[in-house]
């Protein structure tokens, strides 16, 4: 293995880190606001990946511009969701059976996405899909700059609605106590509709860097659950810091491994990891004071 070519892999994994900690997200804040494994996130994010395909083919446009539509749209979409199908679970039993209801809702999307677009495999070409930049050796390709440039300022964006928004602060105490939030006064129904919201618009963003490199077709969304659901173990359930480090260790991890094991093989360091947490730190490594209570 050369220099050149380790360099080259550091910079891929960091860059597939930052689109794995955009994914992740919003699955750390369906946990984390409702308890909510919510399996069809993914299935989102190839619904949203078709979007951009579709815009981008009936418009001639850059599929980033279906951001202006479909970011809406999802929030609107996650509010609705959960206020007409995951608050009418009973919060004994809301974590196991969430499962279930979200898994029927991927194959649900699964089964339009089929009967809408065919089982044919997509991808987008623009004009700067096969351009690439030098970076001190390495060759890295436009579009994955550009997916996680996305990435890195939805991820901002997140943080600073978090961090510095009555309504961020609203939902951090919601995920850190709901019946205390309740006692200062905090809506917490409302707040956890808006923030299943929030996390089904970082599936649009993330699906549309997503269809910018990579080939999709209805079934895309089982290839890409199992990592997610390893991330948000491994960085610590309901803890979106967490989940954001644990993506960009595993991102590089699986960058590096795919010189001597293959594209294939690389991947199994998402489960590894995830037994490995399991058995030596159930509630994450990154942060999961949450998943203590659980």
């Amino acid at each position: 293995m050369t220099g050149t070519l380790l360099f080259q892999s550091l910079v891929l994994g960091v860059l597939l880190g930052g689109l794995y900690a955009l994914l992740a997200a919003g699955l750390t804040l369906y946990f984390g606001v409702m308890r909510v494994v919510m399996i069809a996130h993914s299935a989102f994010l190839v619904l949203a990946a078709y979007l951009a395909w579709d815009f981008n083919q009936r418009t001639g446009l850059d599929p980033l511009v279906s951001l202006v539509v479909t970011v809406p749209l999802f929030f609107l979409a996650g509010v609705g969701m959960q206020r007409l199908l995951i608050a009418r679970l009973r919060p004994a039993t809301v974590t196991m059976m969430s499962v279930l209801l979200t898994f029927a809702v991927a194959l649900t999307i699964e089964g339009l996405l089929g009967f809408v677009y065919s089982g044919t495999q997509r991808r987008i070409q623009l004009p700067y899909s096969g351009a690439s930049i030098d970076f001190f050796g390495a060759r890295i390709a436009v579009v994955k700059l550009i997916a996680f440039g996305l990435a890195a300022l939805a991820l901002l964006g997140l943080f600073l609605v978090l961090t510095r928004t009555r309504f961020g602060q609203a939902l951090r105490a919601t995920i850190q106590h709901p019946q205390a939030a309740q006692l200062l006064g905090i809506d917490t129904n409302r707040i956890a509709g808006f923030g299943f919201g929030l996390g089904l618009a970082t599936a649009a963003i993330g699906g549309t860097a997503l269809a910018l490199d990579s080939t999709i077709f209805p079934s895309l969304h089982w290839h890409w659950i199992g990592p997610l659901m390893a991330i948000i173990v491994v960085g610590g359930l309901g803890s979106v810091p967490g989940a954001a480090i644990a993506a960009m260790l595993l991102g590089i991890m699986q960058s590096l491994l795919q010189l001597p094991m293959g594209t294939t093989w690389a991947q199994t360091v998402f489960y590894l990891a995830l037994f490995a947490t399991l058995m030596i730190r159930p509630q994450g490594f990154f942060g999961g004071r949450l998943a203590q209570r659980f």
